[in-house]
């Protein structure tokens, strides 16, 4: 009796410490799935062991167990590799999607079927942890799309249109914004020649006070005689002009005689 009694004593301790870990296996699933009759669907299942994976002592297995009263059925298996099912409801319809280095045992259902409603379990062991509860995925394969499915789809669509109405928007504004701009720009500038002040042309016909002045003062100081091109000076007399005054000079000289 005593020595059984340190025996369990022994093993409560190893327990608590965390040395034996008797079904540390966690399987986690995605609970209830719908998809529309014909498409495919992502049966998610992830799992978490205290032991490291081991990929080559790991086993998966997925099974199906339908609505109505039947048998259950081995939907996919995987051990070092996936093994698909060869015969059934399930045959070349089901995909691996997993990755147990990740700690994912996800498979894909390919143009589910109504007789595909049901529930699916996922069971992972991985030794030392081979015991632990089953993960469970109801799936509802539906004519159409759910209501909500809809919604987020009409919300999907209505996004895109919106966001590119938007874009829209506003490249239509800046090209305004910018046609704007050069129109204002070519107003001011039209503004600013007519304000400016306008440079007197000059005619070149138009002389200066000064010059004018200064070339009346040597007409007047200068006469060109026409007849034969000489320069003389009109204070002077000239000899023509004395010969002729010299007999009127004696003409009354003689007069003055008689």
């Amino acid at each position: 009796m005593g020595v059984t009694g340190f025996g369990l004593l022994v093993l409560t301790g190893l327990a608590a410490s965390g040395v034996l870990q008797a079904g540390a296996m966690r399987i986690y699933t995605g609970g209830d799935v719908e998809a529309v009759n014909g498409t495919d669907v992502r049966l998610k299942c992830t799992f978490h062991s205290s032991a490291p994976v081991n990929p080559n002592a790991i086993v998966i297995s997925w099974s199906f167990r339908p609505l109505k009263p039947g048998r259950e059925e081995s939907v996919f298996h995987y051990q070092q590799r996936p093994y698909p099912p060869t015969e059934g409801i399930f045959r070349k319809r089901v995909q691996w999607a997993g990755d147990v280095l990740s700690h994912d045992a996800s498979i894909v259902l390919q143009q589910v079927k109504f007789t595909y409603n049901g529930t699916y379990t996922c069971q992972v062991k991985n030794p030392p942890d081979v015991h632990g509860a089953v993960g469970e995925v109801r799936l509802r394969v539906v004519t159409t799309a759910s209501f909500s499915e809809l919604l987020l789809l009409a919300l999907a669509v209505g996004g895109g249109i919106t966001a590119v109405v938007f874009l829209l928007v506003v490249i239509l504004s800046c090209r305004r914004c910018r046609k704007r701009r050069q129109r204002r720009w070519g107003r001011d500038g039209e503004e600013e020649e007519a304000q400016s002040p306008r440079k007197e042309r000059k005619d070149p016909t138009v002389c200066h006070p000064l010059m004018a002045a200064h070339l009346y003062q040597s007409q007047s100081s200068v006469e060109i005689d026409s007849s034969d091109g000489m320069i003389s000076d009109p204070s002077t007399p000239s000899s023509s002009s004395s010969s002729e005054e010299e007999p009127s000079s004696d003409e009354d000289s003689f007069g003055y005689s008689d």
